[in-house]
């Protein structure tokens, strides 16, 4: 995730709580934690305050960078150029988006909603996808495996999505076809 401060400062951090909500319009929402005493972490008070934002999904290749931006920084220190990406200028927000991200969605905060004494959930709009383009199909597919990104799944655990399959859903005649 990266945003800017009223000051154009950047901040990166690392994000798993993201997810894309609908397509049309395409709206995807994150989970913002603060602090324990209510008060602002660098992503929400920047989003708050700006109302922009850029959701960067890590690829593997790209995993001792995010770990960087985990560090805890003072407020205004660049966490991208501690952990070394490239930041390229949003086309539509002021927020950069990482280069050697395989995908980044720059995004317009629509609403938050408080959930907890210190988590918010941010709704965003996507106003651009900047993605490799070797990841898009013909049907404007994206190919998971080549994305190869990483999801966090608690604590310190992670999970690469090098591995995909499908699964047809059933019929109803399939179904009652396959209990009898």
């Amino acid at each position: 995730m990266t945003t800017v401060d009223t000051e154009n400062r950047v901040n990166a951090a690392p994000f798993s709580f993201f997810g894309v909500l609908s397509a049309d319009p395409p709206i995807l929402a994150i989970g913002v934690e603060n602090h324990g005493d209510l008060s602002f972490k660098d992503t929400g008070h920047n989003i708050r305050h700006t109302g922009e934002f850029t959701v960067n999904i890590v690829g593997a290749e790209n995993l001792d960078a995010m770990n960087v931006t985990a560090v805890p920084f003072p407020a205004g220190v660049d966490e991208l150029e501690r952990a070394g990406p490239t930041a390229l200028p949003g086309t539509h927000v002021r927020s950069p988006y990482i280069a050697e991200a395989p995908a980044a969605f720059e995004c317009r905060r629509h609403v938050t909603l408080q959930v907890g004494g210190s988590r918010e959930i941010v709704i965003g709009e996507v106003l651009a996808l900047h993605i490799r383009s070797n990841l898009v199909n013909e049907r404007l597919h994206i190919d998971p495996k080549g994305l190869n990104a990483l999801g966090r799944m608690g604590g310190h655990g992670y999970v690469r999505t090098g591995e995909t399959f499908d699964l047809p859903t059933m019929s109803l005649d399939e179904w009652t076809a396959g209990i009898s």
